[in-house]
């Protein structure tokens, strides 16, 4: 895809509703004895593999298949994918050796989708008497999960690897699961926590969890602690590394409504900095000042970064505000991860040096984060550095490059296509390459941002 934007930037921009929230509210809503309605449920490639786990299903089952579903199966039809990547609901569980107990086993494929493996490996633990294969992407199959599963494990839960040790797929046995204490380490993934803090409920005599370590995005903890008591649970912090969950199940009869997404909302501020229109505006319909998403942070970065939010009735209005000289920004993103790609690419095309730190978790996403933010930005002249495999850094010099044919890869991740768009704003003509990766979160970003390019 290769993309001219206009010089004005003014225009409404719909945006997808939180997958976070979805997929938490689809999870506990599975497990509550009497569901509610969810309105406004994400509808992108993560939240349909979260329902194929609730629901026990196949991608095969499926009714039809998603647009993601068909753009990546005829890609691969025309294309060899990068080495160690598949389609999101490839036909990877194909390549496994086959025996009996398998060959009983409900199998799930979640694609690329990792909240949908985490979430699914505690949620099908506690189906009794159901066995199922959960499994992914080659991607997903080289993404760890040892230290969920052996906190699983200690739990009473019944399952064990059926490839490499410590990653999926998994081989699940559904059984009642009796432990009470957890200790895990924190500096993983904060999906892990959620993961075990939803089935708490469930389990006879509650849960405590003790964190060890540097707990890692803090404010997804605290957005599954908030989705639960919205279902009627008990779960709360008992001390600054310590979270207890009583016993005693969810009940919500009331519909449950799920935010917009905040996440989402970040390329639209990158567009608002990034745009040379002084009088650039772009109102994002339903998105509230008040949210359980840590990445509403979005709004006090770019503030920084010369984006001014005005919150309205019935969303938010985004301009652009003047910058303050000799700007340099550096932030701990610990709690926010999923906003990185975003700010790296803003400051690298605004020219703003920057350090930021608590990166350590994009190593294991849905490709190698760091490595992918450095290889594209070279296209652009931007010679990142990577330290301590946690931190970027960036002193603000910028080599000569040239154009001509310039295409951004996306490493099949959703966030590299979505971020490094805006920067055809600097470099007219910039080619997306595998543009249809947005499906993940996002499947309408390209529609909402035709109006904002000229048309050929």
């Amino acid at each position: 895809m290769k993309l001219h934007f206009t010089q004005e930037l003014r225009g409404t921009a719909q945006l997808p509703s939180s997958k976070s929230i979805s997929n938490r509210a689809l999870f506990i809503n599975a497990v509550q004895e009497k569901p509610c309605l969810i309105e406004g449920l994400a509808q992108c490639d993560d939240t349909e593999a979260m329902m194929r786990v609730v629901r026990g299903e196949t991608a095969h089952d499926v009714d039809a298949p998603t647009s993601a579903q068909t753009s990546r199966s005829t890609r691969k039809r025309k294309a060899n994918a990068a080495e160690g990547m598949a389609s999101l609901f490839g036909d990877c569980i194909d390549t496994i050796k086959e025996d009996k107990t398998v060959a009983s086993a409900i199998r799930i494929d979640v694609g690329a989708a990792g909240t949908a493996m985490r979430f699914g490996a505690a949620l099908l633990s506690l189906r009794e008497g159901k066995q199922f294969l959960l499994s992914g992407s080659d991607r997903m199959h080289q993404r760890p999960i040892g230290i969920l599963v052996n906190a699983l494990r200690s739990l009473g839960a019944n399952i064990s690897y059926h490839g490499k040790e410590g990653f999926p797929p998994l081989l699940i046995k559904g059984k009642k699961l009796t432990g009470t204490t957890i200790e895990l380490t924190a500096d993983v993934s904060s999906q892990y926590v959620s993961a075990l803090l939803m089935i708490g409920p469930l389990l006879p005599q509650g849960l405590q969890l003790k964190l060890q370590g540097e707990i890692l995005s803090r404010p997804y903890i605290n957005l599954t602690l908030g989705v639960m008591r919205q279902f009627g649970a008990h779960a709360t912090w008992v001390g600054e590394n310590t979270l207890y969950v009583h016993a005693g199940g969810y009940q919500r009869e009331q519909p449950f409504y799920v935010e917009k997404d905040w996440t989402a909302a970040s390329y639209w501020y990158e567009m608002v900095a990034l745009s040379d229109d002084v009088d650039a505006r772009v109102v994002l319909p339903s998105l509230t000042r008040e949210s359980l998403q840590g990445d509403s942070r979005v709004v006090e970065f770019f503030n920084s970064l010369g984006v001014h939010t005005s919150f309205v009735d019935g969303g938010a209005v985004l301009t652009k505000q003047a910058l303050p000289a000799g700007s340099f920004i550096h932030l701990n993103l610990s709690e926010q991860p999923d906003l990185a790609q975003t700010l790296v690419v803003t400051c690298a095309m605004k020219g703003i040096p920057f350090h930021f730190e608590g990166l350590q978790s994009l190593r294991i996403k849905e490709t190698d984060r760091l490595s992918a933010l450095q290889a594209e930005l070279v296209k652009l002249g931007v010679r990142v550095q990577v330290r301590l495999d946690s931190e970027m850094l960036w002193d603000g010099h910028v080599d000569a490059v040239s154009i001509d044919n310039m295409a951004i890869d996306t490493y099949e991740d959703h966030r590299m296509a979505m971020a490094f768009a805006p920067c055809a704003m600097k470099f007219p003509g910039l080619r997306i390459n595998h543009p249809e990766v947005v499906s993940k979160s996002y499947p309408s970003f390209w529609t909402m941002l035709q109006p904002f390019l000229k048309q050929d």
